[in-house]
Formats: structure tokens, sequence, C-alpha cells
């Protein structure tokens, strides 16, 4: 019997990890920013799903902020054995979903990317900012990574995602 590959969703405050060839993470996002972090040489990376950059006012405890979110990340891959100088990186999300509110897509994509510059983490990959979400698949041992950007319905009182055609698909290797 052939073996099925292992999705794993990542949702608000989360993060995933893995090292097997069939794994693919996953997560929708509209504002919130994915990083996706995978070691090359070792086949294993992760991503989490960051809903808040950090902020005088937050609790920095808190999984969905961005600086603890990166720890638990990063921590979790050096756990697996990476090489953190190997570590390569992804960034997807940051959308501006509603027009005339703060911009926290805006902020949150800041945040991601000064991360990575004040780590010295390479971005191999990037898909900031927009007005629409965005569906991304991450396969973590080989940092192969897919978004599908989301349109929302016309009816803002009750918004309904859909897919675009799939030639709307943006792979990043």
């Amino acid at each position: 019997m052939p073996i099925s590959p292992k999705t794993l969703h990542v949702a608000q405050g989360e993060q995933a990890i893995s090292s097997c060839a069939d794994t693919m993470i996953t997560a929708v996002l509209g504002s919130c920013v994915a990083t996706c972090l995978w070691d090359p040489k070792m086949g294993i990376g992760g991503m989490n799903h960051i809903l808040l950059p950090d902020d005088d006012t937050t609790d920095l405890r808190m999984a969905y902020h961005g600086t603890n979110a990166m720890e638990l990340l990063i921590n979790g891959l050096l756990q697996q054995g990476v090489c953190r100088r190997r570590l390569q990186g992804k960034l997807f999300g940051g959308a501006r979903m509603i027009e005339g509110l703060s911009d926290i897509g805006a902020r949150n994509s800041a945040f991601a990317r000064g991360f990575f510059e004040r780590e010295e983490i390479p971005c191999v990959g990037i898909s900031l900012g927009g007005s629409n979400g965005r569906r991304v698949q991450f396969w973590p041992a080989s940092g192969r990574a897919r978004q599908q950007f989301l349109i929302n319905s016309p009816i803002m009182e009750n918004p309904v995602q859909r897919t675009r055609p799939a030639t709307s698909d943006v792979e990043l290797f």
C-alpha cells in the first residue's frame, strides 16, 4: 500500500517541524506572516505562523508574537540537529486585509524582514504584502514552497475565501 503524504496545518501561534520528504506544512494567511526555515544539508525545516509583531503593549511570551515565535521555531530546529549557520528562509503573508484600518500586515512583514537581517538568515524567497490572503504550502525537507492567492467574496458581511485559478500559483524553489 502506498504511503500518503502527511499534511501539517499551522494555525496562528503554532509551528511545525519535519524532516520527512513526504510531509507538507501549510498555513492560510491574511495579515499574518509565515516563516519557513530549513537546513538544506540536513533536510529538516519548519514553519511558524506569526499573528502580531513585537510591540511594547504585547506579552512577548505569547507564541503568536514575532520574536517568541521565531525563537521557538529556531530552537525546535536546533534540537533536531540543524546548523544555525546553514538556515535559509522564505517569508509569506503580511497582506493589508481591510483598507482604512491599521496595516498590521506591513508591521508583521517589517518585523520578519528585520529579524532575518538581524539574525543573518538568508531570505531566498519572499512574498509579502498585497491585499489578498494566501494559502502557503512548504515541504520542509527540500525547502520547496508554493502559494495560492485567495480572493474574498464581494459580500463583506459574509466573506468567503475562494482560490484563484491554478495559473495564479507561485512556486518558490
